[in-house]
């Protein structure tokens, strides 16, 4: 076991277990775990400056700080989740009437979304720990993630999603070879019988809100964040705020982890303020914030941001905290909203799907509602790329007018 691993510790009762004592969630009440590292040890190692032994363009520069041992790969996918652009849209700044705005694009992972950083941690935990099958419950990224890691290295994936899918997610599924299992149902019973494979298989579950160290990979987009932008801000700046589309809960959750460990190191002395953004037809960790509580109530999702419909979130509690715990909040946008900021993002060359697009639509609602100011330093998390579902994009624009092979027909629709 790598000594910067410490301890787990239960979100919920707050009982601590060692590396090795249990796997998945908290034995007396089901919590999710958090992967607590030796800060101490890294604090004496490692300074701001140098912490890394593998300056590679990947989340794995970051190795030091994560609890797993280098898992080889060199030369595929799997090296090169993470370390993924930010981009400063002038003119989408000019329209909120913003002065900094950065857009974090994920669609240049390895299979084009965010859930590349945790699936490429967990295949680097199955091969340390010998699993020798990994599987998982998704609407579609979290199991191409999955799959797509599990193929660079030659690893065997099980993927369970619902049969409502994209059909491109789907395809990635099957191209990556993974054993595919489309569930006729929705995606909370999938995540529930992929539970029950894993016990009576012995499989090793990648499920987010139920696996620590999925968040372990989401949290290097908050390292990243770090380093590309809150480093760079000018002395006395405004802490910068991050918008985050919100499922489960284990983005927010995962990158709100990145940004406690910089803390608890010493290196981030100020806390970024965390918004979550849910679409209407899926809002359980919205509806349980603005109650001002922490029980999460199930909802019946309905959204055509499929990646973050879920009717029953499974990292909702520690979602709701990255937001309160951060001076943040929730906010809530229709379908109609998520569909006009796919359009938006693409007039600036960022092609996102649509629950993607859900944290720019979050924005342009913040910005209406006074929740940003225009000298808050703002950055945006694009989760996902639009080809991932492009029957939704293709609802965000007009069609394509189809002519007549002819110069008239060119000038008849330019006028």
């Amino acid at each position: 076991m790598t000594p910067k691993f410490s301890h787990y510790q239960c979100s919920l009762c707050g009982a601590t277990y060692g590396p090795d004592e249990v796997t998945y969630t908290c034995p007396k009440d089901g919590g999710n775990l958090n992967v607590i590292l030796d800060y101490d040890a890294l604090k004496a190692k490692f300074s701001p400056d140098k912490f890394m032994d593998l300056p590679e363009a990947s989340l794995w520069r970051y190795l030091n700080l994560i609890p797993v041992e280098d898992p080889g790969g060199l030369g595929t996918p799997l090296r090169r989740a993470g370390w993924t652009p930010v981009y400063q849209p002038r003119r989408l700044a000019e329209k909120l009437g913003l002065q900094q705005l950065w857009i974090k694009d994920e669609s240049p992972n390895p299979t084009a979304s965010f859930k590349d950083r945790a699936s490429a941690i967990v295949v680097a935990r199955a091969r340390q720990i010998g699993a020798e099958v990994t599987v998982a419950a998704s609407t579609g990224n979290a199991g191409a993630a999955l799959a797509g890691m599990a193929a660079a290295v030659g690893a065997k994936a099980v993927i369970f999603a619902p049969r409502t899918a994209p059909p491109a997610k789907i395809a990635q599924l099957i191209v990556f070879g993974a054993q595919v299992l489309l569930v006729d149902g929705t995606y909370d019973q999938a995540f529930d019988l992929s539970i029950e494979a894993t016990e009576a298989f012995g499989w090793y579950n990648r499920n987010t809100g139920f696996n620590p160290f999925t968040a372990e990979g989401k949290k290097t987009a908050g390292f990243e964040i770090w380093e590309q932008v809150i480093r760079n801000l000018p002395k006395g700046s405004k802490p910068l705020t991050v918008f985050i589309p919100v499922g489960d809960g284990n983005i927010i959750s995962g990158v709100h982890k990145g940004f406690k460990d910089l803390q608890a190191l010493g290196w981030l002395p100020q806390m970024p303020r965390i918004i979550g953004v849910q679409s209407e037809g899926s809002a359980a960790i919205a509806n349980t914030f603005n109650q001002g509580d922490e029980k999460i109530q199930p909802v019946s999702a309905n959204t055509l941001a499929d990646s973050i419909s879920v009717d029953l979130p499974r990292d909702g509690v520690r979602a709701v905290r990255a937001a309160r715990e951060t001076g943040g909040t929730y906010l809530i946008v229709p379908d109609q909203a998520i569909l006009a900021a796919i359009a938006e993002l693409g007039r600036v060359g960022i092609f996102a799907e649509p629950a993607a697009a859900t944290a720019y639509a979050g924005l342009v609602k913040a910005v209406d509602e006074g929740v940003v100011a225009s000298d808050d330093p703002v950055l945006v998390l694009s989760t996902g790329s639009g080809l991932k579902d492009v029957k939704a994009a293709m609802q965000a624009v007009q069609e394509a007018p189809i002519i007549e092979p002819t110069l008239a027909a060119v000038k008849e629709v330019l006028s």
